[in-house]
């Protein structure tokens, strides 16, 4: 199918997103039996990062796939309604995730997805290359044959963009850990930013502590590495640093679309201390102890937010405040 667009087309004199984030769109149907509900929202990781981003006051494209059908609809007008541009390549029906909360609050997903960005090419080429950074990850990074597309994006992303990586890991839909932890170090060694949760690593490096893994990731060539913990709250670690924070105390409705918050909110931060793009990979390199511990707290909170009402909804500009607070 030949590419779609949702939302306006940068102009000569608009050379495109500040952001752009490469990966899957679909419908979460969740499934909370607390509230005897089963209701269907846009979703996807990397749809959630693009929206937080766009939230968060940052001009952002999502390159991904959806269809001409309802559920394809809906994310176009989700997408449209937050303010992100679209291009959809791929000719399968759009995706979708069952979320089976628990007492919680906490999801687990039963997947019906395919990841393909056929008819794409062109316009996700221009968009990355027009970029300051270009986020990826979750099942866009793993699953065939979008993944070979996604990879050879960053690459050609490097030169002129800072690029983030978060695995997100989905073991039913790549059940092999080996294969998936090949793929994830082969993004993370590509990437500037790198975030995971503690379950991604603890299934990716099952005889090592999360600590060991951040580590060697660290190694691998990325500047920045964090991880959410859940309600035990953030890590992140840098060459200079590292800052540990304890969860931000609230009622939590779910846990959908949290450490999308977190990733959306890291990349504002890190806008925000103009440590973004391939001239800026200086600056985010020496980013500072102080300078650390404000963007974890940023991070932090935008996915305190996300979890005190339901679904994947992150925070605003005005509800999150700016990285030093407001």
């Amino acid at each position: 199918m030949p590419a779609q667009e949702t939302g306006p087309r940068p102009g000569p004199s608009d050379d495109g997103s500040l952001v752009t984030v490469i990966g899957e769109s679909l419908v979460d149907i969740i499934d909370d039996p607390r509230r005897g509900t089963l209701e269907a929202h846009p979703g996807g990781s990397p749809l959630n990062v693009a929206v937080g981003c766009s939230r968060l006051d940052l001009r952002t494209r999502l390159i991904t796939h959806f269809a001409e059908d309802p559920y394809g609809q809906l994310i176009a007008q989700h997408l449209r309604g937050n303010g992100v541009d679209a291009t959809a390549g791929g000719s399968r029906p759009t995706s979708t995730a069952v979320a089976s909360l628990d007492a919680a609050g906490a999801a687990d997903y039963t997947f019906a997805i395919s990841w393909d960005l056929n008819g794409a090419s062109i316009p996700a080429l221009a968009a990355v290359e027009g970029s300051l950074h270009v986020h990826t990850g979750s099942i866009a990074s793993v699953l065939s044959p979008g993944s070979g597309s996604v990879r050879r994006l960053i690459e050609a992303a490097r030169p002129c963009a800072t690029v983030s990586f978060d695995p997100n890991c989905r073991p039913a839909i790549s059940p092999d850990a080996a294969e998936a932890r090949d793929r994830a170090e082969d993004f993370v060694a590509a990437s500037d930013v790198v975030k995971a949760s503690d379950d991604d690593l603890r299934w990716l490096y099952p005889d090592r502590t999360p600590d060991e893994s951040m580590a060697a990731w660290l190694e691998l060539g990325p500047s920045l590495v964090a991880l959410t913990r859940g309600a035990d709250g953030p890590v992140i670690i840098t060459r200079k640093g590292r800052v540990e924070l304890p969860g931000e105390a609230i009622t939590v409705a779910d846990t959908v679309g949290a450490g999308d918050s977190f990733m959306a909110a890291l990349i504002s931060g890190l806008a925000q201390l103009d440590a973004l793009g391939a001239a800026a990979r200086s600056r985010l390199r020496g980013i500072t102890p102080e300078e650390l511990q404000a963007l974890a707290a940023y991070a932090n909170r935008a996915a305190a937010i996300t979890c005190s009402r339901p679904g994947a909804s992150p925070p605003t500009s005005a509800e999150l405040g700016t990285l030093t607070g407001s």
